[in-house]
This record gives structure tokens, C-alpha cells and sequence, in this order.
């Protein structure tokens, strides 16, 4: 299938659907000789798996991941790292009323005029359950970034009409993001998140929200002109993410409403900037600032409620939800948005490796 690959020299490619025998990956261009912790490859894979917590999809999966190649007594080997994922919690049954009728604004009708067929299991392939396989290349990506230095900050700011303030924002305790299920750091502001979310989820519905990322200790340098940009290929990155719908960096759409005498970020003598509305990036290239972006989620498209729309006849039908779904994404999608970010440095950085030293 096109569209199975991320990267150019640390690449990524995933395969399976949600409800076949497993989903999985194989990882290309990662550096020989690094020693690969796997607990924390694990780790990585816990946060994002269902049925960690009241407020996401109650689908019990164990998300152990089976490494198959590309590793030797703990350290890669410089081929290809493949590996595999089990589906183990399948309710297929759930899924039958959706054969013959498409979901408002999800993958099924996109999917079958395209193909002519769909998996209408879940979702087959447009299932966010592929997303694992992100969190597998990530979690190892950002091992060998530890290495340099460059580390990953990512939480949730928004759900629904619950934001964090500027103010609030400039106390945060990024210690506490792992703290509650929502994973915001502001532990007042994620009370009322999660308290919304368990609303939304008893009337059978969704909400959306944000994630907010921040890469520190990203040398200058990283990304290439015109078309390989680093903030476009960063956006690429997030909006290949399940019900991603925005993706700012810098002041982002705020940035609209300045003057430029204001927007400017002007230098140190030590070539740091006094702001940081480039968020980092000026030109397509990293300027040594940290960068800082935001992804936007949409509310989930599948409702646990009855809802009119379509069937293969194109007659109008009432569907019942089934299944278990979301209410809201963005706790489960931190981890997701930070390994894609992880493989986009590293990719650049690599990259980078061919024409200078660092």
C-alpha cells in the first residue's frame, strides 16, 4: 500500500489493520552499535495503549512489542529493525452494522470509492492503531537523540474549551504530565478536562483538543531548503496522525494579528533570540531555539449514539454506535506526537550527517 513509509534516511514503514493477526513495522538507517533500552521502548507503548484509564477506549490490548530483527544482545546492528505488534482484544462483531453503511466523516466512504473494498472491521488500515508502530520507531529515535542531547516535552493544553492560559503556562511542572490520565501538567486544569471528558463520554459523544510539543536542544542546522523544510516536514509528521486537523509552530495563527516590528525575534550576540515566534525554525532550518508547535484534534468521528447518514445505496439510515471509542484523543495521542516529532529530528539530523559534522 503507498503511503506506508515516513522518512528518507531514518525510515519508518507499518503494516497490519486493527483487526488482523498483528500490526507492525520495519525501521531503516538506525545507527549501528547503540545500546536500545526496551523497558522504555515499552514504556512508550503503555502510554498510548487502550484501556489505561477511564477517560479512552476500553479495548484491553497488551502492546508488547516482539522485535524481530535489526538487534543483538541489546544493540542495534545497523540493518533493519522489524517487529510486531499482536492484535490480542478484537470485538469484530461490533463492526457488522458498519459493512453496509459509512460513518459521518470517518475513512469508510473515502476508503471503499477509492479501493472499492474496506475493512470495515474497525477501520482496517485507517485505524488509529497503526499509530503504535510510530510509538515503537519513536521510543528508539529518541534513545539516540538522548545521546545528543535533545530531549521532548509533550502535553496536552487543550480539550475542548478548556485551555491553558499564557499564565498558566509559564509555571507548568512538566514532572506532573504523566500524573493524571489527561496528561496536562496543570493538575487543576486537567481536573476539569477529565470531569468534561467523562461527560462527553456518558452522552455517547466526543471532543477534541490540543497537544503542545516542545524539542529542546535541537542544534542549528537541522532541515533543508525549499521543500524539506523542518517545520513543513514536522507538519507532515502530525497531520499523518489519526483526526489531526492543525498544526502551528511559533506564534502560529496569533501571529496574524502582529506587527512585525513586534513579531521579529530579534538576536543575542550569542546568536540566541530574545523571543521565539519562529518557534524555532527561521527559513526552513533550526536556529538552536527551542522548537515549539501545537497539533489540533478533531472530536472523534465515531459516536457511541444514534446518528443519521448512508448506506452503499446511498439511502439515508439511523446507525446505533457500537464499539469501543475515544471520547476524546489527545491524552493517548502525547506519546504519538512525540515519537513522530523524534523521528523527524533524527531523520534531519542524519541527513545533516552527510554534508557537515556535528
Amino acid at each position: 500500500m503507498a503511503g506506508s513509509s515516513f522518512g528518507t534516511i531514518f525510515k519508518l514503514t507499518t503494516f497490519g489493520e486493527s483487526h488482523g493477526e498483528a500490526i507492525g513495522g520495519v525501521i531503516d538507517g538506525v545507527p549501528s552499535n547503540v545500546t536500545i533500552d526496551f523497558e522504555a521502548v515499552q514504556s512508550e507503548l503503555d502510554k498510548r495503549k487502550p484501556g489505561q484509564s477511564a477517560i479512552v477506549t476500553q479495548r484491553k490490548e497488551d502492546d508488547k512489542v516482539e522485535f524481530l530483527s535489526g538487534l543483538f544482545e541489546g544493540k542495534t546492528t545497523g540493518t533493519s529493525i522489524g517487529f510486531v505488534i499482536r492484535n490480542g482484544n478484537q470485538k469484530s462483531q461490533d463492526y457488522g452494522h458498519l459493512e453496509a453503511s459509512y460513518r459521518p466523516s470517518h475513512a469508510d466512504y473515502t476508503y471503499e470509492q477509492k479501493y472499492g473494498l474496506r475493512d470495515h472491521r474497525g477501520g482496517g488500515r485507517s485505524s488509529a492503531r497503526e499509530t503504535a508502530c510510530r510509538v515503537v520507531a519513536g521510543a528508539i529515535a529518541k534513545q539516540i537523540l538522548a545521546q545528543k542531547n535533545i530531549r521532548f516535552i509533550t502535553y496536552v493544553d487543550q480539550v475542548g474549551s478548556i485551555v491553558l492560559t499564557d499564565k498558566e503556562r509559564e509555571n507548568l511542572d512538566f514532572d506532573k504530565v504523566e500524573a493524571t490520565p489527561v496528561r496536562c501538567p496543570d493538575l487543576a486544569k486537567a481536573s476539569e478536562m477529565e470531569v468534561l471528558i467523562k461527560q462527553i463520554k456518558k452522552q455517547g459523544d466526543t471532543i477534541g483538543g490540543c497537544v503542545s510539543c516542545e524539542i529542546i536542544g535541537v542544534p542549528v542546522g537541522l532541515g533543508e531548503p525549499v521543500f524539506d523544510k523542518l517545520h513543513a516536514e514536522l507538519g507532515k509528521a502530525m497531520l499523518s496522525i489519526n483526526a489531526a486537523k492543525g498544526f502551528e509552530i511559533g506564534s502560529g495563527f496569533a501571529g496574524v494579528e502582529m506587527k512585525g516590528s513586534d513579531h521579529n525575534d530579534a538576536f543575542n550576540s550569542d546568536g540566541t533570540t530574545q523571543t521565539n515566534f519562529s518557534g524555532g525554525i527561521q527559513g526552513g532550518i533550526s536556529n538552536g531555539m527551542p522548537i515549539q508547535f501545537r497539533v489540533a484534534f478533531k472530536p472523534v468521528a465515531t459516536l457511541i449514539q444514534s446518528y443519521e447518514t448512508i448506506n452503499k445505496e446511498g439511502e439515508k439510515v439511523q446507525v446505533q454506535g457500537k464499539g469501543r471509542h475515544d471520547p476524546c484523543v489527545v491524552p493517548r495521542a502525547v506519546p504519538i506526537v512525540e515519537s513522530m516529532a523524534a523521528i523527524v529530528i533524527l531523520d534531519f539530523y542524519l541527513r545533516n550527517s552527510a554534508i557537515q559534522n556535528f
